[in-house]
């Protein structure tokens, strides 16, 4: 059984910058590909940026590309999502997911694609 359990939510002023955490517990994490996914009142579900097994290859949805930055370390079983430059539009609910795969560029955007969802961490961007 896998768990995942994000931190490092909160409030913070546009052009600000924010880390979340995803710590990992079960013995997959470190062969599977992880995703960071977001959710704002009333849309759904989007991607924001994905990371495969080792951390050699990143991706990320145009709207974040060059203020998000996705990483991993797999020695503490953990994926960070850096948030700089933060927007308005920035503000959801920040999920981050483990995906089915070791490394998948074609599905990283696809929900379907992950198997585990950790309980998602607020991110509000005041204007």
């Amino acid at each position: 059984q896998v768990q995942l359990v994000e931190s490092g939510g909160g409030l913070v002023q546009a052009g600000g910058s924010l880390r979340l955490s995803c710590a990992a517990s079960g013995r997959t994490f470190r062969s599977r590909a992880m995703g960071w996914f977001r959710q704002a009142p009333g849309k759904e579900r989007e991607f924001v940026a994905g990371i495969n097994w080792n951390g050699g290859s990143t991706y990320y949805a145009d709207s974040v590309k060059g203020r998000f930055t996705i990483s991993r370390d797999n020695a503490k079983d953990t994926v960070y999502l850096q948030m700089s430059s933060l927007k308005p539009e920035d503000t959801a609910v920040y999920y981050c997911a483990q995906h089915t795969a070791s490394n998948s560029r074609h599905t990283y955007y696809l929900p379907q694609e992950y198997d585990y969802w950790g309980q998602g961490t607020q991110v509000t961007v005041s204007s």
